[in-house]
């Protein structure tokens, strides 16, 4: 297995973009990360999608965008793993070009989610929950996290009040990110009155539904640096799943595939939580963040809430989490998420990320959730030396 690195990276905005098609947003991204890696071709194209049938009418992701970069006639295939595609179309790629299959190979996540009714995209969304026994039954995906966080609310005795510092840690960091949706600063005061969307949940526990697109490319080691002055080396790339339905789980407070691809991913790097730099974790709903970061390893079961409260996921702190504001902060699109949070990392990594940047980062983690859980992909990812 050969190493791999990324070389080049590219983002659009995050936010509700009337004007962009589903084709222009993977295009920008696409076309950024190849000016920032200096390169014009590739051996394939991976995209990571959820629900570009369903929100924008386009499927056959894979000859439509390249064609739109100008890559007509290379190896290209939509991935779909719900919330965590992108992620999971990385992971492919990944192994792509350790194997030797492929020498370059550009990743790109892309969801358009505000051309349709807000009913009918969360209609998509759950559909990455069991289809007979949670959406046929009506929960929706905010619901079905709603029970999760009663549950935990229950059993280790927090206040729903307590999650607030994640969403106010998301929005502060936002506001240092120019591409991110929302760049306005809240309090715990606001959070305690927020419209609730579905009991304990309220608006701002839950990260927007948005358009965007988020791109990376990578490459062998032996010739990243032929492209690149500060590649990102990918240590580890993992994934794990569990059921699909919570009431499958054998402990529904702890996140199994997060918990089995964090080890692995630890295991295949070398390391341990501990030498963990920065952490972007799935801030779907705050429930995710404390589930996240238990199953991690950064905090004891039921102990994730006590991370935020004591301000250990700040900029400056311990663990700092969404330094770029996250799901929460940055916004949502859901098949292009886990490659914001993996360009983000490498942004802190390669000393880019302007008021956000964290001192001496060498190390990140990248983790990206699909369903309530269901599947899980892991990458951490280190600066080189």
């Amino acid at each position: 297995m050969r190493n791999v690195s990324i070389i080049g990276i590219g983002q659009t905005q995050v936010g509700e973009l009337w004007e962009m098609s589903l084709r222009d947003l993977g295009a920008q991204a696409v076309r950024a990360a190849m000016r920032d890696a200096h390169i014009e071709n590739a051996d394939a194209l991976y995209i990571g999608n959820m629900l570009s049938g369903e929100a924008a009418g386009q499927a056959h992701l894979g000859p439509l965008m390249a064609e739109a970069v100008g890559l007509r006639g290379v190896e290209a295939v939509k991935v779909e793993a719900a919330c965590g595609s992108a992620a999971y179309a990385l992971r492919l790629a990944y192994l792509a070009v350790a194997g030797g299959m492929h020498d370059t190979v550009i990743v790109l996540g892309v969801e358009k989610m505000t051309d349709r009714a807000p009913g009918r995209v969360t209609n998509g969304l759950v559909t990455a929950a069991d289809g007979e026994t949670e959406a046929a039954q009506g929960l929706s995906f905010v619901s079905i996290n709603a029970l999760l966080m009663q549950r935990y609310l229950h059993e280790f005795g927090w206040a729903h009040r307590d999650f607030a510092q994640f969403a106010v840690n998301a929005h502060l960091n936002a506001a240092g990110n120019p591409h991110a949706m929302f760049h306005n600063l809240i309090t715990p005061a606001d959070f305690d009155k927020a419209k609730m969307v579905a009991s304990p949940i309220n608006l701002l526990d839950s990260s927007p539904m948005a358009d965007g697109a988020a791109a990376v490319i990578i490459t062998a080691d032996p010739i990243a640096k032929e492209f690149a002055e500060r590649p990102v080396r990918i240590k580890a790339s993992t994934s794990a799943t569990d059921s699909i339905a919570l009431a499958d789980r054998r402990d529904l407070l702890t996140l199994d595939a997060a918990r089995k691809s964090a080890l692995k991913a630890y295991d295949i790097a070398g390391l341990k939580p501990a030498d963990i730099d920065l952490f972007e974790l799935h801030d779907a709903f705050t429930i995710m963040s404390a589930l996240s970061l238990e199953a991690a390893g950064f905090a004891e079961r039921g102990q994730g809430v006590r991370l935020a409260l004591n301000d250990d996921i700040g900029i400056e702190g311990r663990l700092p989490i969404s330094t770029m504001g996250g799901l929460k902060g940055r916004g949502h699109p859901v098949g292009a998420t886990g490659l914001y949070q993996v360009v983000e990392a490498a942004q802190q990594l390669r000393g880019q990320a302007g008021r956000n940047q964290l001192q001496n980062a060498r190390i990140a983690m990248a983790q990206n959730i699909g369903g309530s859980g269901a599947t899980v992909t892991t990458h951490i990812l280190e600066a080189w030396r």
